[in-house]
């Protein structure tokens, strides 16, 4: 995993998440569109730049079976980022009230969203190292 692919998903990540937070708080209807992130999302964001090296292993695939792969990988990575950051105090996330929360730390039902999220790294790392 290059250092660059890993800034490169880092960013995208965090301003996924301000956009997501951002349209929830338009959901809520607050006209100040206030999205939020943590620091800590940043290193757990920059990890989809394992996405690279599995597209390379994956890529004569569907779109769907692979961003299906992508999403089992990002819940994986979730839990256990999230069940160490627990462990600390430190998780920025509680999914307890949502319905289908697994121990808080996963949304079953974000499946779609992390299935276009896997699809997007990937489209952002295979560009990103065609211009290197």
């Amino acid at each position: 995993m290059r250092g660059r692919n890993f800034l490169i998903c880092g960013l995208t990540g965090w301003c996924m998440e301000i956009l997501f937070t951002s349209a929830g708080s338009l959901a809520r209807h607050d006209g100040r569109l206030i999205g939020q992130t943590s620091l800590w999302m940043f290193p757990i964001y920059g990890m989809a730049a394992c996405i690279g090296p599995v597209y390379a292993k994956i890529k004569k695939l569907p779109a769907l079976l692979r961003g299906s792969i992508y999403t089992v990988g990002i819940f994986s990575f979730e839990y256990l980022s999230g069940s160490l950051l627990r462990r600390h105090h430190f998780c920025p996330w509680d999914y307890s009230s949502a319905r289908a929360n697994v121990n808080g730390l996963i949304r079953l039902d974000y499946a779609p969203l992390w299935l276009g999220a896997g699809l997007l790294f990937e489209r952002i790392l295979v560009h990103a190292n065609r211009l290197t």
